[in-house]
């Protein structure tokens, strides 16, 4: 039998559909985590095999132990996973230590983790990217804001999501951000794109090969609507772009991704621009993991599939069987408490009952970029989609 740790299973909540799956496919599942167990949900609970609760999953050593205990009493452990950006790094790390060859290694971090270290492995493949300058002092700084101009966005070189990511427009803004900047954290400054988001999602089998793809797009900048308290808008398409599953293919290739849940950020360019052609596909990011939040299941209901399997298949079979079904577009919309909306909660769930598949408060830890209340609805047009969003964030 194979052994598969699964650090925090319990968070996201959406999660312990990966354990329930890997169990279902005969593997051993064994959860690390902060959680006390009896807090832990009943469906979790009866997809793990063991759990060993650690006191903080921030401490290196404890999560080791952990893993070293399991080691004792179970064998080789085949497999190490949490599919969550913030653990990323200790994954590796303990890949490394306990000589995990299934996934990422310490030595990959640089390339998989850094904004910097990604550009070569885009350029490899004839994807362009935003020019860019590890911010040192305002002279440097601005010898390269000379060169590409007015604004720039800057950001931590290894960073999660759009956190501390700030769009400066003067030498004022400079000088502040220098001034306030975390130290000890190294941050890049790129220029500024226009364009809006969409990405590339799949699950990769082990000789890099697709089993299944999809894609999202961002209409608003998740920068905007951290630093700004805006509500979060995005959603699953209903058919990938070719443009889009092409940059997404020879990106996973060229970082040599193998049996993996991937989420490829791309920006397409609204307008002409140093970078490219409007409408042309550009490197945002890579994230070596499934896009966060609701996104799998979004992802099921736009591809009538279960994304949760398909992940689990390719752990125990290295391929997957499940169907896709009827496609849609799977819109996300996630509203800001303490807003005057024009359609109440209420209001809005009668309106659209027939396509809601679901209304959940969202957890504190990712209201910063996903709102307060969440609304997930299919729909078999773009224009329905959009009505939608119009009704769910208008306000009085």
């Amino acid at each position: 039998m194979k052994n598969f740790i699964f650090i925090s299973p319990n968070f996201p909540t959406n999660y312990w559909m990966f354990c329930r799956e890997l169990k279902n496919n005969g593997l051993r599942v064994l959860g690390i985590g902060d959680c006390p167990y009896n807090d832990l949900m009943p469906e979790l609970r009866g997809s793990l095999d063991e759990y060993y609760k650690v006191g903080s999953l921030e401490n290196y050593d404890e999560v080791y132990r952990a893993v070293a205990f399991f080691i004792s009493k179970y064998g080789r452990i085949d497999w190490l996973e949490s599919n969550n950006e913030y653990w990323l790094t200790h994954d590796a790390m303990l890949r490394t230590d306990f000589h995990i060859t299934s996934g990422w290694q310490e030595s990959d971090l640089h390339r998989i983790r850094y904004k910097s270290g990604m550009k070569e492995y885009y350029q490899k493949v004839g994807i362009p990217t935003a020019r860019w300058h590890i911010v040192d002092d305002f002279d440097g700084c601005m010898a390269f804001i000379k060169e590409v101009g007015w604004p720039v966005i800057v950001k931590p070189d290894d960073g999660v999501g759009a956190s501390d990511t700030h769009k400066l427009d003067n030498e004022d803004e400079l000088r502040w951000f220098l001034g306030e900047k975390h130290p000890g954290v190294d941050y890049i400054m790129e220029e500024f794109i226009s364009a809006v988001v969409t990405s590339y999602d799949a699950i990769i089998d082990s000789n890099g090969n697709p089993l299944f793809e999809t894609g999202n797009v961002t209409p608003n900048s998740i920068m905007d609507i951290v630093n700004n308290n805006d509500n979060s808008l995005y959603y699953i398409v209903r058919d990938l772009a070719p443009d889009v599953r092409a940059a997404g293919r020879a990106t996973a290739k060229s970082f040599g991704v193998h049996s993996r849940f991937v989420h490829f950020e791309f920006f397409r360019l609204t307008c002409d621009q140093h970078i490219g052609k409007a409408g042309q596909v550009v490197a945002l990011e890579v994230n070596m993991r499934p896009s966060g939040g609701y996104s799998p299941d979004m992802m099921n209901f736009a591809n009538s599939t279960d994304v949760y399997k398909i992940w689990a298949d390719m752990i125990a079979f290295d391929r997957s069987t499940k169907p896709l079904g009827e496609h849609y577009f799977c819109a996300f919309a996630g509203r800001r408490d303490g807003k005057p909306f024009a359609l109440s909660h209420e209001e809005l769930c009668w309106k659209y009952s027939d396509k809601l598949r679901m209304v959940e408060r969202i957890p504190d830890a990712l209201s910063g970029a996903m709102g307060n209340q969440m609304y997930l609805a299919t729909f078999p047009t773009e224009e329905e989609m959009n009505a939608f969003y119009a009704d769910s964030i208008r306000e009085k």
